[in-house]
């Protein structure tokens, strides 16, 4: 039997609930149906469907496998939908995964601007510090901030990524104005227990001599937009990246601390499985993307009052 037909009516069974919709869907009787999906499970030696007269109920594998089918029927149908109009209209969903503060601040208003301009195609962002798996997950592409390893997976640079040390005027006003690296030293840090290296602080001086700034954990979090909080608040100082703590700079809530030194400087990017036959709702969303970057980011304005 031929396989595809065979997953079709697999998917349809579950989503439709009996082998007798299945059938009805692709005009086959309740019989043939079965024997397409009997077949698939002989091949591949496990059962995907328990089935009564009375009730159908989808096994631990056979969820896992409808899980893959129904993105390969999509893929397969989005497919067919862009060379039939030679893709002038795109079309489908479009799965993102993003961290989570840059994507809550920052995703929101592209992916609306997107999908305002391509009323047919749907998105699902997932928000997520930990890397996910493009190919077991589904995602169709991903951003994701820092050094990559790699793993075979294309990427484009949207964005500079540049971190800051910043306080509260109310902290600086107890405890003075760092004017040097080692006046850092003691301060009570804010850190970000989500980095890959969340205790490695440094900041480069004019001489180009890197130091360490390794002063008591006061608080750590996993989620950025709680650390600008606590920071704001004056708990002490904090370390991360302008797109979380550069707003808060430009208002005045946070200050700067050490302008004239350089801290460490990573980059935004998109990733994505390949380049080889890239959906044209990706590669038109990577471009969209790679267009609202470009230039200097604005949360970076505060380093150009």
């Amino acid at each position: 039997m031929d396989r595809f037909a065979c997953i079709s009516v697999f998917v349809a069974a579950v989503e439709e609930g009996s082998l007798v919709a299945a059938g009805r869907k692709f005009g086959l009787s309740a019989s043939m149906a079965g024997k397409y999906l009997g077949g698939l499970e002989a091949e591949l030696g496990v059962r995907l469907l328990q089935r009564s007269t009375r009730s159908l109920s989808i096994t631990e594998a056979g969820q896992a496998y409808y899980a893959r089918c129904k993105r390969i029927l999509e893929e397969f149908e989005e497919a067919n939908q862009e060379a039939s109009d030679n893709a002038a209209t795109l079309r489908g969903r479009l799965r993102i995964a993003a961290p989570v503060s840059f994507g809550a601040l920052h995703m929101g208003d592209l992916v609306a601007g997107f999908l305002a301009e391509h009323d047919q195609v749907t998105a699902e962002v997932i928000l997520d510090d930990h890397y996910t798996d493009l190919h077991t997950a589904g995602i169709d592409v991903a951003i994701r901030i820092g050094r990559l390893p790699d793993s075979g997976l294309v990427a484009r640079r949207l964005a500079p990524c540049r971190m800051v040390f910043c306080a509260a005027p109310s902290w600086l006003a107890l405890h003075g104005t760092p004017q040097t690296p080692a006046d850092l030293r003691d301060a009570p840090r804010l850190a970000f227990s989500g980095a890959v290296t969340a205790g490695d602080w440094s900041i480069t001086d004019a001489a180009r001599q890197v130091h360490a700034i390794a002063g008591p954990l006061r608080a750590q979090a996993n989620n950025m937009q709680l650390l600008l909080s606590m920071a704001v608040a004056g708990l002490g100082i904090a370390y991360g990246p302008t797109f979380a703590f550069g707003p808060a700079i430009a208002e005045g809530r946070l200050v700067q601390l050490l302008p004239g030194c350089v801290a460490e400087e990573l980059v935004v990017q998109a990733i994505y499985p390949s380049a080889r036959h890239l959906p044209s709702k990706v590669r038109s969303f990577v471009d969209y993307l790679a267009g609202a970057f470009a230039g200097d980011p604005v949360w970076d304005d505060f380093q150009r009052v």
